[in-house]
């Protein structure tokens, strides 16, 4: 009956600390996951706009649907008018001097014989061009690269909040060391215990032999 009772303690000991290695193991993984995704935000954000120059802007209207619809992350890089071709999409201040931009695709450019140039927009869902032509010193550059719905993750981190990526990202990152100081302690109490079980199997063993 007293081994009856042991192996089924055992049994159940067993269960418990494999449950326990699986919800470890799970909350590892999703706190790696997120970590990474944060990371990546973090690249795509800050890290390289701030590197390049760049400006992330989140697409509000459809007038560039279905290309970039609304909440589109647009990375814009400043780029010299000379560069700007038909085709690019370009992001110009509405009003020359203020912060209010729209970002539009070129379908022409003129030059003038100072040399200057202007360019004709169109909103890709717009059945007219922009109603006025646009000037060199209206242009913020062109759209770099975009990511379809990151561009409300932009506004949330770019509304007064900077501080919330790195801060989730300095979240996770400890929360990740833990569970691997934890995962590290667990093996090595599991080999010191495989060794002592080998060690008294072994003495057992002997004792039995003489």
């Amino acid at each position: 009956m007293r081994r009856m009772s042991t192996a089924g303690a055992s049994v159940t000991g067993s269960s418990v600390a494999g449950w326990k290695a699986v919800v470890r193991a799970v909350g590892l993984g999703l706190s790696t996951g997120l970590l990474l995704l944060v990371a990546g935000l973090a690249v795509v954000l800050i890290v390289v706009p701030k590197a390049t120059g760049s400006t992330p802007l989140t697409v509000l209207t459809q007038s560039m649907d279905p290309t970039l619809p609304p909440g589109t992350l647009l990375v814009v890089r400043p780029t010299p008018v000379d560069d700007i071709r038909i085709g690019d999409v370009v992001t110009y201040q509405i009003t020359s001097g203020q912060p209010a931009v729209i970002s539009h695709r070129v379908v022409s450019v003129a030059s003038s014989s100072d040399g200057s140039r202007t360019f004709t927009l169109k909103g890709d869902n717009n059945a007219l061009a922009d109603p006025a032509p646009v000037t060199a010193a209206q242009v913020r550059g062109v759209v770099w690269y975009s990511l379809p719905d990151i561009g409300l993750v932009n506004q949330l981190v770019n509304g007064s909040r900077t501080w919330l990526i790195p801060a989730i990202a300095g979240v996770l990152l400890a929360y990740g060391a833990v569970m691997v100081t934890i995962g590290i302690v667990s093996a090595a109490r599991r080999r010191r215990s495989s060794t002592a079980g080998g060690r008294r199997s072994s003495g057992a063993h002997r004792a039995t032999l003489g």
